[in-house]
């Protein structure tokens, strides 16, 4: 397993954000998290990332320890992403490169190839659709070559064709090898992009396993 997550609580001034929550996302797997507004999607997230503490549980990355040992191998995107508007999609990823040390600037060419924004790596990134910002982040996420992919709504606030973008582009990076774990509110999406699911409900665990017996 890649994550495996045991009971895992998180209170926040008397309210329970999460209710020993366990489950388990596999190697390879499109792994959703599914849940409305306010279930506690993010919040796990931030604890696996080790931004957030919980107050109970545990959980392990690849079966030995904590993210902090694994940071390298696990690409981000918990929030929208600050890019600077008046620079191109390489001048950008130069700027994150050198605060995360994570991979090099030979590789941001190689990310920007496999999120299909290398033919305008070169223009201002207020030049780009919705679609193709954060196409940008998942690009951003991508440098240093990581195992997983965590992704907090990758499609949240896209149009249609923005929505297809990402869909189609998580679906690619599974292909490629890549372990994506995903949140997000919508069913939809859920099902057409992910293979696995855990579904969270004001908190708790609803059901887990993979999309078609869930």
């Amino acid at each position: 397993m890649v994550l495996t997550i045991n009971k895992v609580s998180k209170n926040y001034k008397g309210i329970k954000a999460l209710d020993e929550v366990s489950f388990a996302v596999p190697k390879g797997s499109v792994f959703g998290i599914l849940g409305p507004n306010g279930s506690g999607k993010t919040t796990l997230l931030g604890i696996v990332m080790d931004v957030i503490k919980s107050n109970s549980g545990q959980f392990t990355w690849f079966e030995n320890s904590k993210a902090g040992h694994h940071r390298k191998s696990i690409g981000t995107l918990l929030e929208t992403p600050n890019f600077y508007h008046y620079l191109s999609a390489v001048q950008n990823l130069k700027v994150t490169q050198s605060i995360s040390q994570r991979g090099n600037e030979a590789a941001i060419d190689d990310v920007l190839k496999k999120v299909n924004l290398y033919e305008r790596r070169t223009s201002k990134f207020n030049t780009y659709s919705l679609g193709m910002k954060q196409r940008l982040a998942i690009a951003a996420s991508l440098l240093g070559e990581p195992e997983v992919l965590l992704l907090d709504e990758p499609t949240n606030g896209l149009d249609p064709v923005g929505i297809a973008e990402i869909r189609d582009l998580i679906k690619s990076l599974a292909a490629a090898g890549h372990t994506v774990i995903m949140a997000s509110h919508l069913l939809d999406e859920v099902e057409k992009i992910c293979d696995h699911v855990a579904i969270l409900k004001f908190g708790k665990l609803i059901a887990s396993g993979t999309v078609a017996s869930v």
